[in-house]
């Protein structure tokens, strides 16, 4: 099966002046981590390739954007060998397209829950976008049948409320990103998890998992971070951590404007709530053999990461490859134990976890406003939107508990024939 690897990319000029080719390092910035798709025979997706190393030497794409790309453009690779059939497959009967053959497989995985509505539409638009930027560069033939182009209206509302319509290209291959209807949405579209699920969840991670990622872990259900940001963090913003007088908590500087800086969404900068206990459970890790052992392998720039890979590497958030092999086995070990609901667990459900148990304790003891601006702080969400969708969430849920009881009660009371007439 096709993966995704990374490499650390130094740019070369060709000089050949003399009788022998000869690469010249050229005096630009080496890009770390660049991704780049291997098939399943080991050879390299060429041109997809090429397109991520234009994206990430354009100043107008983070190397993070780049990732994003490459990672639904992986999807795409995986489903061509599952299909045996090869990314410039247009045959004239429309049907049989690789492209819009792809688009049908994403469709019916939203459908029936593998994927988010989000993701299938983005996984779609990354593919059109690797075929248009390979038309511009002639490596397929214009001529090829592969979509129809078509103009769209989008009605933008300014901050006065004022509305104004944006015409923008699209095509007709493109998936829109539909919600299910009635569904309640969180962030990433990704539900939490019991308390008693969690406990399940850690106790297992403690047994089978690395100290890291049960620490990770921990991170995420009593602090809410995204992992982006546990793999960015340093021993020193754990020193630097704040009290928050008589209430048991310490607080964690992140963001552009910490010191150090801590990788977050959106670069927001702000104070994350950490229970004692957890700090000083990560404390006393990084000072541990363990970590000291892959801090002496790591270069110097990452040596105050607080979690680095046994070879002294960065986890590199998302992208990385370590988390996502150790979550995979935490979930295969959580089959073989029988806990459901680690079948199909992600690692930010810990955060939708967080934010909804924290939303439930802050209503019971402030007013709905202060509890809007209380767990938008400790989440760092960006827009006030987000963190209303948690009130929705359990307001619902709650309905939803009360209107069950009531009609199993009713059904009950059928059943036994003795319901009031």
């Amino acid at each position: 099966m096709a993966s995704l690897e990374f490499i650390h990319y130094q740019p070369r000029s060709i000089d050949t002046s003399g009788h022998s080719l000869q690469w010249k390092e050229l005096k630009r910035k080496p890009i770390t981590n660049l991704p780049q798709i291997v098939w399943e025979d080991n050879s390299t997706w060429a041109e997809a390739n090429l397109w991520a190393l234009e994206q990430a030497t354009s100043f107008k794409r983070d190397l993070k954007t780049v990732r994003s790309n490459m990672a639904h453009l992986l999807g795409y690779a995986k489903w061509l060998e599952g299909e045996s059939i090869s990314w410039w497959h247009f045959p004239e009967r429309e049907s049989e397209r690789c492209l819009v053959r792809f688009r049908g497989a994403l469709i019916a995985a939203r459908n029936n829950g593998e994927l988010a509505p989000s993701t299938a539409s983005q996984r779609m638009a990354a593919a059109i976008r690797f075929y248009k930027w390979s038309q511009s560069r002639r490596l397929i033939s214009p001529e090829w049948p592969m979509w129809e182009e078509r103009s769209v209206g989008i009605t933008l509302t300014n901050s006065f409320g004022l509305e104004h319509t944006m015409r923008v290209a699209s095509t007709d291959l493109s998936i829109p990103n539909r919600k299910v209807a009635g569904a309640i949405q969180l962030e990433d579209g990704l539900l939490p998890v019991s308390i008693s699920a969690m406990r399940e969840i850690l106790t297992l991670a403690d047994k089978v998992s690395t100290e890291e990622l049960s620490l990770m872990l921990r991170l995420g259900f009593f602090a809410g971070l995204r992992i982006g940001s546990i793999t960015d963090l340093k021993v020193n913003t754990l020193h630097n951590a704040t009290i928050v007088p008589e209430v048991g908590w310490k607080r964690l500087a992140v963001g552009p404007a910490a010191r150090p800086p801590v990788a977050t969404k959106f670069s927001v900068s702000g104070a994350i709530p950490i229970p004692e206990e957890l700090l000083k459970l990560l404390l006393d890790y990084s000072v541990s053999t363990r970590r000291l052992k892959r801090q002496a392998l790591a270069d110097p720039k990452d040596k105050d990461l607080l979690f680095l890979t046994r070879y002294g590497n960065s986890y590199s958030g998302d992208d990385s490859r370590a988390i996502n092999v150790e979550m995979s086995r935490l979930r295969a070990a959580g089959k073989k134990a029988g806990i459901k609901v680690l079948h199909g667990f992600h690692f930010h459900r810990t955060r939708a976890t967080f934010a909804t148990e924290l939303m439930r304790v802050a209503l019971k003891f402030m007013p709905v406003g202060d509890a809007i601006q209380f767990v938008r702080e400790a989440c760092l969400h960006k827009e006030e939107a987000t963190t209303m969708q948690y009130i929705k969430f359990i307001e619902t849920n709650k309905a939803m508990a009360d209107a069950a009881d009531a009609f199993t009660n009713l059904f009950m009371g059928l059943a036994r024939g003795n319901t009031d007439e």
